[in-house]
């Protein structure tokens, strides 16, 4: 098998073998065959989190399948899908989807069982919009599971943990139009003292940093008509006419900025067709209850001397509380604190432990597809439910088909 790498490039797969399933019938085959199975996707992640040193099973060449159910508002889609793809293909049938991640490149499966969420204070995570899964157990056969069944809201963000999922329900909602503005030299004044306010400005609110300088915001409203007007002031800061910037993305990359469009081309960041974000970087990620936000916001900004020479850029947004055993988000109003770093692994290091320090007295939970320090023991105490998910997947899968290395160093999975 030729190398296999995360999407960036930064971590390397230690599997021995890459089964590239195109059909359910491939994956139920690579799991009945025995041994320690992953799910792999548009491998989106900076850690070892899917893989596993055996086999790996790659969705993302079972085809999309869309199945869309008016009468129930949801459709049902291949799991290796990206968000662009079903996206594209709702909004020309006149549906829409209630949010999406600032990449549009990323598969449905992989987002929604590492908890991606996307922005905007009353917006829940990706994970949230999840009605209903198929996925291949550990013998083999294919189980369906939806929001009746109990221990759902442990799978939704499943970790991979319990099976290979191979096709998703959605929940949609007729299609709507967002207009994207940024506004520059946004203050940390006027942030650390109203940081609700300023997150709850839009439909989605992205904020951009790199720690020293003002801020810019992207602000995404909904909007009845393409001429309604937005304000040209965002808590002091002015709407910046020209094309929008971030870090060394090429503008071209990024989606349209100052005039109203469709959903699926103005929520997430990025255009669908380019190369996402920068490429060669590292990512990590924190949650915090928003309640704490201006606080873990001014603590991370005592370190801008030490984080911005290695960082592209921070973004902060806000996510809305979920039911979701294993979420960022769950059971809280949530601030998200992002970090798209350069590739120098050792400086990344040092920087991010002093954040995770700072962000510590906060109760910060990381994201699980990131780079973190996070320890044996920690999880349990971030995430109230984790011992409940842990049980629903030991029951699952009691063998650990589908465990690794990480999960059982985390208290997702029991050591084998």
């Amino acid at each position: 098998m030729s190398e296999l790498q995360t999407w960036s490039g930064t971590y390397r797969f230690t599997a021995r073998q890459v089964i590239a399933a195109r059909t359910v019938d491939d994956v139920r085959r690579a799991v009945a065959a025995g041994g320690r199975v992953r799910a792999l996707g548009t491998r989106h992640s900076f850690n070892d989190l899917a893989d596993n040193g055996a086999t790996l099973v790659t969705v993302t060449g079972i085809p999309p399948d869309p199945v869309l159910d008016e009468a129930s508002r949801t459709v049902t889609v291949g799991a290796g899908t990206s968000y662009g793809v079903i996206a594209a293909w709702l909004q020309e049938r006149g549906w829409a989807l209630g949010n999406l991640g600032s990449l549009p490149h990323i598969s449905v499966a992989g987002a929604i069982a590492t908890g991606t969420h996307g922005s905007g204070s009353r917006n829940r995570i990706l994970s949230a919009a999840v009605a209903g899964l198929e996925y291949v157990d550990a013998d083999g056969e294919l189980r369906r599971a939806g929001r009746s069944d109990p221990g759902f809201d442990g799978m939704a963000v499943g970790l991979g943990a319990f099976g290979v999922v191979v096709r998703v329900t959605l929940d949609i909602e007729p299609s709507y139009l967002v207009r994207q503005d940024v506004y520059a030299d946004l203050s940390w004044d006027r942030v650390l003292a109203d940081t609700d306010g300023v997150m709850s400005a839009g439909y989605s609110v992205s904020l951009f940093t790199n720690w020293r300088e003002s801020l810019q915001a992207w602000v995404k409203r909904r909007l009845a008509e393409p001429e309604d007007v937005t304000p040209e002031e965002l808590f002091g800061a002015r709407r910046d006419p020209g094309p929008a910037r971030l870090a060394d993305v090429p503008v071209d990359n990024l989606t349209v900025h100052g005039a109203a469009g469709p959903w699926s081309e103005r929520l997430p960041h990025f255009r669908a067709d380019v190369p996402p974000s920068i490429g060669d970087e590292i990512q990590s990620e924190y949650f915090v209850a928003r309640h704490h936000g201006a606080e873990a916001l001014d603590a991370v900004r005592r370190l801008a001397r030490l984080i911005t020479p290695v960082l592209f850029v921070s973004e902060i947004r806000a996510t809305a509380p979920d039911r979701l055993w294993l979420s960022g988000s769950y059971d809280r109003e949530t601030l998200a604190i992002h970090f798209t770093w350069r590739n120098r692994p050792s400086q990344v290091d040092a920087a991010v432990r002093e954040v995770e320090a700072a962000l510590a007295p906060f109760g910060a939970r990381p994201h699980w597809g990131k780079v973190s320090h996070v320890q044996a023991g920690q999880p349990e105490l971030l995430y109230p439910r984790l011992r409940d998910a842990r049980a629903l997947f030991e029951r699952l899968d009691p063998e650990g088909r589908f465990s690794n290395r990480r999960l059982e160093r985390l208290g997702v999975r029991v050591i084998r």
